[in-house]
């Protein structure tokens, strides 16, 4: 069973009940309190809890070729569960899906622990949308090159990511989807971590088409396939 530990801010009405003791006391107020929830998700649940997400990201979880919405499928829970929580709470701005991520719409923590614990084992496709440039073009070479020295202590040598880290897994992700991704980040319409944005930032154009190129055709292990692609 799966232990899902994220880390979370309360602020607002918790902190304006407080603020008296700690004036009292001549303690500063903390602008924010740090807590550590856990969580053990129930994969049945989430699979329920996943028919929202359904009818945009599909049944399986392949998302579409053209990145509008991206594989979600085998994609680590941490992940997951962090972009989730960065929707709801405005840290990523997605008008899309914010509304479908509030507790109104999806439910509390533990259906979110449940739904990408459920996604996370999902297998996935064989059929992700690739870049133009096989392994025999200068492109390939290129994107290879790139992403071993800007993107692999990250991700990882085969892109499988790092579920610890919450770097997420980006082999098999569609193509466009990546595109569409770092341009939201170069034109920072999309706040990631300053590692990432100072890799993305340093490609030109051709660079960044030529690496996620190279990362869309990594072969996901056949494990991880469904059984269309083993």
């Amino acid at each position: 069973m799966f232990d899902m530990r994220f880390r979370h801010f309360i602020t607002g009405l918790v902190l304006t009940a407080i603020p008296i003791q700690f004036a009292m006391a001549t303690h500063v107020v903390p602008d924010s309190i740090s807590v550590e929830l856990h969580f053990k998700p129930d994969v049945e649940n989430g699979e329920r809890v996943y028919e929202i997400c359904a009818s945009c990201h599909l049944p399986d979880g392949w998302g579409n070729r053209d990145g509008v919405y991206p594989q979600l499928a085998g994609q680590h829970a941490t992940v997951l569960m962090q972009q989730l929580l960065d929707i709801r709470e405005g840290r990523r701005d997605n008008p899309a899906m914010y509304p479908f991520v509030q507790e109104r719409s999806i439910g509390g923590y533990q259906n979110l622990a449940d739904v990408v614990a459920y996604i996370s084992t999902l297998p996935m496709t064989p059929f992700n949308g690739r870049g133009k440039w096989g392994i025999a073009s200068p492109k390939y070479a290129l994107g290879e090159q790139i992403f071993a020295e800007k993107c692999a202590v990250c991700h990882g040598e085969r892109a499988e990511g790092n579920s610890t880290a919450k770097y997420p897994r980006l082999q098999g992700q569609h193509y466009a989807y990546l595109i569409q991704q770092a341009r939201l980040i170069t034109s920072h319409q999309r706040i990631v971590n300053p590692a990432m944005t100072t890799a993305i930032t340093s490609l030109d154009a051709i660079e960044t088409a030529a690496v996620m190129n190279y990362i869309s055709r990594i072969r996901v292990p056949e494990e991880d396939l469904h059984e269309q692609g083993q």
